[in-house]
């Protein structure tokens, strides 16, 4: 107890008893002039605060032999009695009063007087402490709150707000924290040819503190995404950056995928995070890459892999609010069971709210969330919306970058094509299609086995009312980077027979002159030869 005050009137006529005045340390009441006043400091350690809660009755500082600073102080200032307010077992004020006026000694009848007012004053002066210290409370309470509701609207405009809109893709996310403002982020990033970057990451930690690592830790990744694009390089500067910035005993994990949405390829690094999941009709896929979480060591390196999304694949972002949420009975919900789940449950569309459906089943009516649960579904659809009336029907898939599967290209898009173009048109698309796919594995993957090129097949269904014709669209594409060859000029046939220019640069010549429309399509680690055949044109 500190600064405890005693006050005591002078000015009262001599066979006036004295009239004591109590004041604690939560007091703001300022004293009448009348009154004398002096600052009394009790330490926590001095004996007289344990003398006063054992003790039952006055206590007459005269006649006090303790080693006490605060009896000292208080013999010093003229306080005769010290009445003791005690309620609960908890010393909450004094009554302090100096020598009677009247210069006659305190009686047994003003001890008795003393003794009842201290048994009233006690509870009393208890009730006004704990209602002061409610109102305080409830003051700083609606501050937090407050604070809380600015920062929770801060972080919700640094999430996307929008869902990415990409023909052919579908996505959704759910963002739920554990508190008012958590740690889990998720984020889109777009780049001029197409491409997009998918971040999910989980801070440590949670509430307020996570919540600003969050908003410095996206601000860091999407500045190293505009230079870098590459997911591993991208976690590699960030890293470097945030171990710098970070707070002691914090990390991020962070997972970040680039989907080229025209091909499905998709190519990942991972620091630290859980390990997503790529649905296929085949199985489900681990999307494993190594790396450490980001702010933990400083020069950390980052393993980037790479796959495909066929036509009606998915995979899932998540965070560990999911895996790690307990049942009543704490059985956790388990990376087996998120496995056995998603490998049942083919429609990524549907797939967040699967999740969460089975989730609270899982955990259970009254579950308080222990973390933040982060979900992010990104799926390759097998017919894509069409701008007018009609559909579009897409097919995917890859050939070996072997020597003679070029054949093997134009027979799959031949059957997938049918009878939609007349005979002497298909040859033609098969013709160009042998031709891109030949150019993709020689040129373009070094016939590397590792290295399939894609092939898509678009067909379009408009209907008839709208007027306008249906086309059919194919792709092929390689994973040879650099610099495009698309120079489709007419070759100079006497040049290249009298051995003055190089006999290639009749590919492209011959593929554009086979079909209505070609387009090279290119980013850092692709080239796209895109084919597009009008199915009602004549020959």
């Amino acid at each position: 107890m500190t600064a405890i005050k005693s006050f005591w009137r002078k000015e009262a006529k001599a066979e006036e008893a004295v009239e004591p005045v109590v004041e604690t340390a939560v007091s703001t009441t300022t004293p009448p002039t009348a009154i004398q006043t002096f600052d009394l400091d009790i330490g926590a350690n001095d004996p007289f605060l344990t003398y006063c809660l054992n003790s039952k009755g006055v206590i007459d500082v005269d006649k006090l032999l303790l080693d006490s600073p605060a009896v000292a102080q208080m013999k010093a200032s003229g306080v005769r009695l010290v009445v003791p307010l005690v309620s609960q077992g908890d010393l909450i004020g004094l009554i302090n009063l100096g020598s009677r006026l009247s210069e006659q000694e305190y009686t047994s009848d003003d001890m008795k007087l003393l003794q009842d007012l201290s048994t009233q004053a006690a509870p009393a002066l208890k009730v006004t402490q704990l209602v002061q210290q409610q109102k305080l409370e409830a003051i700083e309470r609606e501050r937090i709150q407050q604070e809380l509701r600015v920062a929770r609207l801060i972080q919700q405009t640094l999430l996307p707000q929008e869902l990415p809109q990409v023909a052919g893709w579908q996505v959704d996310a759910y963002y739920q924290p554990a508190r008012a403002v958590g740690g889990d982020f998720y984020d889109f990033i777009y780049f001029a040819d197409g491409r997009i970057a998918f971040i999910v990451a989980d801070v440590t930690d949670k509430g307020v503190p996570a919540a600003l690592v969050m908003a410095t830790t996206r601000s860091i990744l999407r500045a190293a995404a505009e230079r870098l694009e590459s997911p591993g390089a991208v976690l590699e500067r960030t890293n470097n950056v945030l171990v710098q910035e970070i707070p002691p005993k914090m990390f991020v994990t962070c997972f970040v995928a680039l989907l080229n949405p025209h091909t499905g390829h998709l190519r990942y690094a991972n620091a630290g995070h859980d390990v997503p999941y790529h649905y296929t009709k085949d199985g489900l896929q681990e999307l494993r890459a190594t790396g450490m979480p980001l702010g933990l060591m400083p020069g950390m390196s980052y393993e980037e892999k790479e796959t495909t999304l066929a036509p009606d694949d998915y995979f899932l972002l998540y965070s560990d609010g999911l895996v790690e949420a307990h049942a009543p009975d704490r059985e956790m919900f388990g990376f087996p069971r998120l496995q056995t789940l998603m490998a049942g449950h083919g429609n990524g569309r549907s797939l967040n709210q699967f999740l969460l459906d089975e989730l609270a089943a899982f955990t259970g009516a009254g579950w308080e969330q222990e973390d933040d649960v982060t979900l992010v579904t990104i799926q390759r659809l097998e017919t894509l919306p069409s701008t007018g009336s009609g559909t579009t029907s897409h097919f995917s898939f890859e050939i070996p970058s072997e020597p003679g599967n070029e054949r093997l290209a134009m027979t799959k898009v031949a059957e997938i094509v049918g009878d939609a173009l007349p005979s002497s048109r298909l040859e033609k698309l098969k013709t160009a299609v042998a031709e891109a796919t030949m150019n993709a594995m020689e040129h373009g993957n070094k016939y590397d086995e590792d290295k399939p090129v894609v092939i898509e097949v678009a067909l379009s269904e408009t209907a008839a009312s709208t007027g306008s014709g249906r086309t059919i669209t194919v792709r092929i594409t390689d994973q040879g980077g650099g610099k495009p060859v698309n120079n489709a000029a007419t070759p100079d046939l006497d040049a290249k027979l009298a051995g003055e220019q190089s006999p290639r640069g009749w590919g492209l010549f011959l593929i554009k002159n086979m079909v209505d429309e070609m387009h090279v399509i290119q980013d850092e680690t692709h080239h796209t030869i895109e084919l597009v055949m009008n199915v009602e044109s004549g020959d």
